[in-house]
């Protein structure tokens, strides 16, 4: 009976015990989840269209008219998202010249990309640095007939620390959680752009405003937006991922945002690659397959349209805050591995831009000239190349008469160089980066072609021994090469082909058995290294003191990191844009001869090694004029891969 007795009341103790808990179950409600889908477009560059404006003709793999359609898919695929784009939207292509230098654009007329954002419903939008490649007056009238936000936190007004626009805004959102229930979120976006627009745009953008250093606004920022509200802040960085080390002002910031405490979001670009993707296998702290960086979420949507970049977002409400506690970033491409298009046009968007495209195409079929051989730059990297002599012979022709000017007669004498870059040598543009023109006409579509952007021409004034600088810089273009050693990449592909200056009016070689002298940012990493060899000027050995005035542009020549660049002086600021230069040269002189004088070469070594290098398969067309290039088979990404034969 004793034990009967301690049983029940052991019984009932548990009872009464249980009693709250199961009270305070039933007082719980179920923990409030949302799922928030964020979409990036980023470096459109007014490829609204999937067209190919410099060949005239249907291009899938490019436009916004296919990437939407992945936008509409996506946000029918789940409850709650937003959209975003991530900057360079209003130059890049013929149609952004149209607009900006032909057609102009009048108060109350909204330029085609802004329609197409309207259309879309982007919830907010950032600047590139392309966005003030024609200037603050009409950046402002551009961005008149935005109806969403643009932010950008690091561009301030001269002399002071206020905001040249709106650095952020703290949008109020609201989302359905995971019962069907409304909810309310305030999603707080923050935009950035490299502060080296002050070096590359200085003539649009000296005097009128200052840049501040990316991941330093951050944190100046993030906290207030906190203090606002913000339940997530979404960066809109147009900044790229880079490993190296960090250094306040850095061009590609992307990395260390994602250490910044409070984002929780990361869309980049700039560089025009992918994330995730296996480019940034090897960056610490990455995990590809969860698209995170630090633990952080992030994406860049390549160039052009050409990717759509989703990041999906679990969000728990703990303690009436809203915290993520997952996350997931992928990309979707308009063309699948083949390069065959895999969406829709989306015929709504097309017809809102149809007016300005079908201009811009009877724009650009404008003749202008002729050429008596075709002008390609398939091998621009590796060999002199006729794409790159047709800039560099109209900007000599145009110093020389520009200086002939009596208010430049101290300058009567100095040799005058040209300095030109490959702008489309494959590279991150893809395997159909090129340019291909045949002979025959040529129009103001070739112009855009062989010069994509609207700089204008400026002169340096340099030492023989800067002028070599210039050129070490430039030939960090290749990686080292073991003359032992069997097959070779040559092409440096962190190395970006529009620094691949050739300097036209001196002779020289580029010894590639040497390391570069500079890495891709103008940083020594071998200081008694040279690999520019045999630089004469008209026969003769070029010596430090020797001087030359250097044509450029002004990207180029306002460089305060390019090496020898940045020692010289300017000369000459032309009002006058490159590509008009080119124009007038081409229709100056009818027909056009091309061909490439071969004032460079890479230098010949003994050794066994293979030199191989991609480029596009339809360079083959040109091999029999190139013993020493061969097609050796297809290569990753659409390229060709082709050996390049030094070997004395």
């Amino acid at each position: 009976m004793k034990k009967f007795v301690i049983f029940a009341v052991s019984i009932l103790v548990l009872v009464v015990q249980a009693l709250p808990l199961q009270a305070l179950a039933k007082r719980q409600k179920p923990s409030n989840t949302v799922q928030l889908r964020l979409l990036e477009t980023t470096d459109i560059h007014v490829f609204l269209a999937n067209y190919d404006y410099y060949q005239t003709k249907q291009d899938d793999k490019v436009g916004l008219v296919k990437t939407a359609s992945l936008i509409k898919q996506a946000r029918s695929e789940v409850k709650n998202s937003m959209l975003f784009d991530n900057g360079d939207e209003i130059q890049g292509n013929p149609l952004g010249d149209y607009m900006a230098r032909v057609k102009g654009l009048k108060p109350g007329e909204v330029h085609p990309v802004y329609r197409s954002f309207n259309l879309l419903g982007y919830d907010a939008t950032t600047l590139g640095n392309h966005e003030f490649n024609y200037g603050l007056d009409y950046l402002k009238e551009t961005l008149n007939d935005a109806k969403m936000p643009v932010v950008n936190a690091n561009i301030v007004k001269v002399g002071t620390e206020e905001p040249y626009f709106t650095p952020y805004v703290i949008l109020k959102k609201t989302v359905v959680d995971d019962r069907g229930k409304k909810q309310n979120l305030k999603v707080g976006v923050i935009g950035f752009v490299p502060p080296q627009i002050m070096e590359w745009d200085k003539s649009n953008l000296e005097g009128k405003v200052e840049t501040r250093s990316i991941v330093e606004t951050a944190k100046k920022y993030v906290p207030k937006m906190k203090k606002e509200g913000a339940d997530v802040i979404v960066a809109l960085a147009h900044t790229g991922i880079s490993g190296e080390p960090y250094q306040p002002g850095m061009e590609n910031a992307g990395y260390y945002i994602t250490q910044v405490k409070g984002i929780d979001a990361v869309f980049t670009g700039h560089q025009h690659n992918t994330f995730p993707g296996p480019i940034y296998k090897d960056l610490p702290n990455t995990n590809l397959e969860k698209g995170t960086i630090n633990g952080k979420p992030v994406v860049m949507a390549g160039a052009f349209g050409s990717h759509l970049g989703m990041i999906d977002l679990k969000l728990v409400k703990k303690r009436g805050k809203w915290k993520v506690v997952d996350s997931k970033s992928t990309l979707r491409p308009i063309v699948d591995a083949t390069g065959k298009s895999t969406v829709q046009t989306d015929e709504e968007l097309m017809k809102a831009i149809r007016q300005e495209h079908e201009a811009t195409i009877n724009y650009v079929n404008q003749p202008i000239g002729e050429t008596t051989t075709p002008i390609y730059s398939y091998f621009a990297l590796v060999k002199d190349d006729p794409s790159i002599q047709i800039v560099n012979n109209a900007q000599i022709e145009y110093v020389v008469g520009a200086l002939k000017d009596p208010a430049y007669s101290k300058y009567a004498g100095i040799p005058i160089l040209s300095a030109a870059a490959p702008f489309k040598a494959g590279g991150r543009g893809g395997s159909s980066y090129y340019t291909d023109i045949p002979a025959g006409t040529l129009g103001i579509k070739n112009v855009a072609d062989l010069y994509l952007y609207p700089n204008t021409l400026q002169a340096k004034l340099v030492t023989g021994a800067q002028l070599k600088e210039w050129l070490e810089m430039s030939a960090g273009q290749f990686n080292q090469i073991n003359p032992a050693g069997g097959e070779q990449p040559l092409i440096n592909p962190d190395f970006p082909s529009f620094n691949f200056d050739v300097i036209d009016g001196v002779q020289y070689q580029i010894d590639v058995t040497k390391p570069a002298k500079y890495d891709a940012n103008g940083n020594v990493v071998n200081a008694g290294s040279s690999r520019i060899v045999n630089l004469t000027y008209q026969g003769k050995p070029v010596t430090a003191d020797q001087k030359f005035i250097v044509a450029t542009n002004n990207y180029r020549a306002s460089s305060t990191t390019f090496p020898g660049v940045s020692q010289g002086e300017i000369v000459l600021k032309a009002p006058d844009e490159n590509r008009q230069i080119v124009t007038s040269y081409i229709q100056a002189h009818k027909p056009l001869n091309p061909s490439a004088d071969q004032n460079w070469s890479l230098a010949k070594f003994k050794g066994t090694a293979i030199l191989v290098f991609d480029s596009s398969p339809n360079a083959q067309k040109y091999l029999g004029q190139f013993p020493n290039i061969k097609y050796i088979g297809p290569s990753e990404g659409g390229f060709a891969k082709y050996s390049v034969d030094l070997t004395e």
